[in-house]
């Protein structure tokens, strides 16, 4: 029972921090940041899919497939707002000569 409370305690203060580093991190730095983060959790995916190998009980399993299963949603869905942020920073290229002719032939 007591490594079960300095495990919890572990968990609350790592969430603590967690939040406190997050919340101070710049606008600029947030697409960098997604990056790295889902590379962290394809890893911890990884680890949840080693340990289904190894677990025993039935409770052992359903958790780490459910682990497992967030985790790959949230690396999914990372990397699609990581896409999106970095398309909004591509410039828009100039329209042809030919697009423009015909702008002009429909305004008039």
């Amino acid at each position: 029972m007591d490594r079960l409370v300095v495990d919890i305690a572990i968990l609350v203060l790592a969430g603590f921090v967690g939040f406190a580093v997050i919340s101070r991190v710049p606008n600029t730095l947030h697409t960098p940041l997604m990056s790295g983060t889902n590379a962290i959790h394809g890893i911890v995916v990884l680890g949840g899919l080693l340990l289904l190998s190894e677990s025993s009980g039935v409770l052992e399993k359903v958790l780490l497939v459910i682990a497992v299963a967030f985790g790959t949603i949230n690396v999914i869905g990372g990397f699609l707002v990581t896409d999106r942020m970095l398309g909004m920073f591509k410039s828009k290229e100039p329209p042809t000569p030919e697009e423009t002719a015909a702008a002009e032939e429909e305004a008039t």
